[in-house]
């Protein structure tokens, strides 16, 4: 587990590089942060990351992510579009350790690489993609359903190109991104996935980067595009609530082998104390008023096989 001050030197340059540090440090108070969640296995197994082991959220906030979805609970809409999603490989720039996870970067200079149809009015291009995991299997995404928790969950983060004129903005703005989640689970060895695996090694420390060849993200989403949809925000700072998530209902196999990679992976920088990559998700957050919407009808099956 992370020191307090560990965290401050090997995180930051992250929230910096995401343009999170001005609201980070606007004043925030106390709120509900931690659901009725499987919080029951984080904190039984003292698994938090000192970021979240105080009380975090933005001031007055309605809308904060990650949140349970309960299955019975969302509301089938008709009226939502299949996702469309287009990317192109060679947008793909560099992977990278942030010293909280790890990203892949994408040019989104262009509309060459983004999705749009779902819930979105407008086109969103794609930023960059990272994933969120446990020390143990037991537990890592940020999202649970019915209460259960994945040992892992990919972000792919969009931002809506029509309304704003770059991502710094839309981070701040109303309907500003999009994020789809996709659940990883236990299962069989993933293709695509291992081509990330095979170039961890090279990205350790904190702020090593890789170069990456063309690669299609859209090889990581699930074959079912069935999904729920709900407006929450970032989770980590500055937490704002400028998000339309889209989360895959169906989950993506991956081998334990795989996700074993991840946690080889360091919060820390070179010639620091080496503290291990792992945890890396925010508490649930508590759904309020807000509604889950469904883009498929609710049946006696779940959403686990």
């Amino acid at each position: 587990m992370l020191g307090r001050n560990t965290w401050k030197t090997s995180a930051f340059s992250f929230l910096g590089e995401q343009m999170w540090a001005p609201l980070w440090s606007r004043s925030m108070r106390p709120g509900q942060w931690c659901s009725q969640r499987s919080c029951a296995w984080q904190t039984s197994n003292n698994t938090l990351h000192p970021l979240w082991t105080v009380p975090v959220s933005v001031p007055g906030g309605t809308r904060q992510s990650p949140i349970n979805i309960q299955w019975r609970d969302s509301v089938y809409d008709p009226q939502l579009k299949p996702l469309r999603v287009s990317y192109d490989a060679a947008s793909c720039l560099y992977i990278w350790n942030t010293g909280y996870l790890f990203q892949v970067e994408f040019d989104d200079a262009t509309e060459a690489s983004g999705i749009s149809g779902g819930p979105l009015e407008n086109h969103y291009r794609l930023k960059q993609f990272h994933f969120h995991w446990g020390a143990v299997n037991e537990g890592g995404s940020e999202h649970t359903v019915d209460g259960h928790t994945y040992p892992a969950e990919l972000h792919l983060v969009h931002w809506n190109s029509v309304k704003y004129q770059n991502y710094k903005e839309a981070v701040v703005g109303e309907n500003g991104l999009a994020v789809i989640g996709v659940f990883l689970k236990l299962g069989a060895h993933h293709q695509m996935l291992q081509r990330l695996v095979d170039i961890l090694p090279e990205i350790k420390q904190k702020d090593t980067r890789a170069a990456m060849r063309p690669f299609d993200p859209s090889t990581l989403l699930p074959t079912c595009w069935d999904y729920w949809t709900y407006a929450g925000s970032l989770t980590t700072p500055p937490l704002t609530e400028s998000v339309t998530w889209i989360i895959q209902k169906e989950p993506v196999e991956v081998a334990p082998s795989q996700l074993s990679a991840f946690r080889t992976l360091l919060f820390s920088a070179l010639g620091e104390e080496e503290k291990m990559m792992v945890n890396n998700y925010r508490p649930l957050q508590p759904l309020m008023n807000r509604k889950v919407w469904a883009s498929f009808q609710a049946t006696n099956e779940g959403t686990r096989s």
